[in-house]
């Protein structure tokens, strides 16, 4: 991950160096920039000349933006850039006093307020978070499902769930997937209902009246095909599949497939269209795959291994579960499987 931290006096930019320091310890990759005169005096610091333009790249390239300074710089500075909460990088302010961290922009879904306390514990400050489900104390959907790498399908549902919540309402929950912790305040398991939330890979699922659709990012979709198969014949067979399964494209993490394959052009191009990743086993860890399979003895007098599609999607997912067995079209095989996950609503992190 990236950050920066833009600091515009003295004090600010020796905090800055703090807060970089910090940073690095969680993995991110970090610039501080300062002013000119203030970069001269430590290595880790890095002039700029203009804050506003740097921001600009900033907000496409950075996770996390710190201001080191002034709330109203911070907020005059990244104002052009806003778009939306889905897309925008977490932005903080911090006094050059280090006394209080502020979580500006994307405190759920980007991680600001998860940051902001994160780093007012190492230097020491108060984090001044301001959501309003935080203050309350209650469950905030979109943070955890961003900690969880799950997908919202309606923003304007979260909003009303949220607004449920704060009004002191019982909400709903239906679940595809085991709970391994105690249920958030006010949120009870359901089935139907005026508000809730479903937590679901089928976005066709939608139990209550307002339903806020949690998609978990845990799909891979095990391939095989003919040498020579071009993009559009994959994706003849396997859109409609993923449309009748009521999966939604961004839920994949990933394609798979036998290594023989690994020069196969069409698939290659399949999957790199979606921005998906893509896998390759070997005839031998395909048959130690664990589960009962569909099996063709051509396929095996071909590749090694009775079947490919339904054995490559469980290895890709970890040993999962299938959720749409051996299926195929104009020489080109598909399975879907899902990789195991269980749902804690008390984990942080």
């Amino acid at each position: 991950m990236k950050a920066v931290v833009y600091s515009f006096t003295r004090r600010g930019a020796m905090l800055s160096i703090n807060i970089g320091e910090a940073l690095q310890k969680f993995d991110f990759e970090v610039r501080c920039l300062t002013m000119p005169k203030f970069a001269e005096e430590k290595i880790f610091l890095e002039a700029m000349d203009d804050h506003n333009k740097a921001c600009e790249y900033a907000f496409k390239e950075c996770q996390l933006i710190v201001f080191v300074g002034a709330v109203g710089i911070a907020v005059r500075t990244i104002a052009p850039y806003i778009k939306n909460k889905l897309v925008d990088p977490a932005v903080l302010s911090v006094d050059e006093g280090g006394n209080f961290v502020i979580p500006l922009l994307s405190g759920h879904i980007g991680g600001a307020n998860g940051f902001a306390k994160v780093l007012a514990k190492v230097i020491k400050a108060t984090p001044v978070v301001t959501t309003a489900t935080d203050v309350n104390k209650l469950f905030a959907v979109d943070e955890w499902a961003a900690r969880n790498n799950m997908i919202i399908n309606s923003m304007k549902a979260a909003k009303d769930f949220a607004a449920a919540l704060l009004d002191g309402q019982e909400v709903g929950l239906f679940t595809d997937y085991p709970i391994i912790s105690a249920l958030p305040r006010q949120i009870v398991l359901k089935d139907k209902g005026i508000t809730g939330l479903a937590i679901t890979k089928n976005r066709n699922v939608k139990p209550f009246d307002v339903t806020v659709q949690l998609w978990p990012r845990n799909i891979y979709l095990g391939i095989g095909c003919r040498r020579g198969t071009t993009l559009e014949s994959i994706e003849t067979l396997v859109l409609p599949k993923l449309k009748e399964l009521g999966i939604d494209l961004r839920t994949i993490v990933g394609v798979a497939s036998v290594d023989l394959k690994k020069d196969e052009a069409g698939l290659f191009d399949f999957v790199a269209k979606y921005n998906w990743k893509i896998s390759f086993f070997t005839a031998e860890e395909l048959q130690n795959a664990a589960g009962e399979f569909s099996s063709s003895d051509f396929v095996k007098s071909v590749v090694g291994v009775s079947n490919v599609c339904e054995r490559s999607a469980v290895l890709a997912a970890n040993n999962g579960n299938i959720i749409s067995s051996k299926c195929s079209l104009n020489g080109v095989t598909l399975a879907v499987a899902e990789a195991d996950i269980v749902l804690d609503f008390e984990k942080l992190s």
